[in-house]
């Protein structure tokens, strides 16, 4: 095997993560944005325990994603969080505050309490996913790193027109998304008036889709140069279309299983169209592209890049099987009891 093929593997590996993290969190997040939607606090409740026994899980995903970054790009990890530390520090402190919401908002029976916490489970939700998706937008936008991968940037210039294009729209996708589960877990009144939901939700991304797609071709050409390169490429977006246009066909049939299957097949070929944009870059540099960071100039040395392969060979598998349990464990509708938040 070449040394540059474990550049690629590692490249795809890191993507893999990161997108079983968007799948999996997104619609958690989704649930959070979607929570003050909710009236009665029984409802807000079941939408807590909706999410309730993966939330956490769901984050080891970001946290294994990061590690594999940091194990197999280090210039990349070292650049991304010296350059975005504000945003990446106010991303930790949301993803800890929907902890703290969800763990302590049912603690005690007062409606200001409670009030304060849904507030902040909501909010925190939507800055998570906001500042997520800025993020992104940032990676392929382009940002000023210097020679040695120095990049000296602070939030306020991570803040632009497309950043806060590709922000907006992962809120979309994440509250679509969000919206299917709960239509999922919920029953009685409260599912009919969930399914009210799922519409606009998939209208809004939608329209994001199209509006954060047509910036990106009209101004990122560095995006579409694989897809004019290799003409084999266009069926990654023309299936993603196709996931997306499934979505409210299978719910219109009733069938929200699968209605949320396509949704996550849409927000994986999303983020495989990002890759396969992007690549062999990690992060876009921009005006001076020589010093982009890319999976070959930024990577660990073949020698670790291979062991790390070895340990991921053996602690992807145990992930995964751990995710499968606890959704087979907590499959199904909601039930409240005396152990639920």
């Amino acid at each position: 095997m070449g040394s540059e093929l474990y550049n690629v593997i590692w490249y795809a590996l890191v993507g893999i993560l990161l997108t079983g993290y968007a799948i999996l969190d997104g619609f958690d997040l989704g649930t959070g944005a979607l929570h003050l939607l909710a009236r009665s606090d029984r409802d807000r409740r079941v939408f807590l325990n909706a999410i309730g026994p993966f939330w956490d899980g769901n984050q080891v995903w970001l946290v294994t994603g990061g590690g594999a970054l940091f194990a197999a790009f280090p210039h990349v990890y070292a650049t991304a969080f010296s350059g975005f530390y504000v945003a990446f520090i106010l991303l930790l402190f949301m993803l800890i505050f929907r902890g703290v919401s969800i763990h302590v908002r049912s603690l005690r029976a007062g409606r200001a309490w409670r009030a304060f916490w849904d507030w902040a489970f909501s909010a925190s939700s939507v800055i998570a996913s906001l500042l997520i998706g800025v993020a992104l937008g940032n990676v392929a936008w382009g940002v000023p790193i210097e020679a040695g991968f120095r990049y000296r940037g602070d939030l306020l210039q991570q803040i632009h027109p497309y950043s806060l294009l590709t922000g907006i729209m992962v809120v979309a996708v994440f509250m679509m998304h969000g919206a299917i589960y709960l239509v999922m877990k919920t029953e009685g009144d409260l599912n009919q008036r969930v399914r009210g939901w799922v519409r606009p939700c998939i209208i809004f991304f939608v329209l994001m889709y199209a509006v954060t797609t047509l910036a990106t071709l009209l101004y990122l050409e560095h995006m579409a140069e694989p897809f004019r390169r290799q003409p084999l490429l266009f069926l990654v977006p023309a299936l993603n279309v196709l996931a997306i246009a499934n979505i409210p066909r299978e719910m219109h049939l009733g069938r929200e299983v699968r209605a949320f299957t396509s949704s996550a097949v849409a927000m994986a070929l999303l983020l495989l169209l990002f890759g396969l944009g992007m690549f062999p870059e990690l992060i876009h540099s921009r005006p001076d592209v020589a010093n982009s960071l890319t999976a070959y100039n930024a990577s660990s040395s073949p020698l670790t890049l291979k062991t790390m392969l070895v340990m991921a060979a053996i602690g992807m598998p145990l992930v995964i099987g751990y995710t499968i349990h606890i959704y087979r464990v907590f499959k199904g509708k909601v039930k409240l009891d005396s152990m639920s938040y």
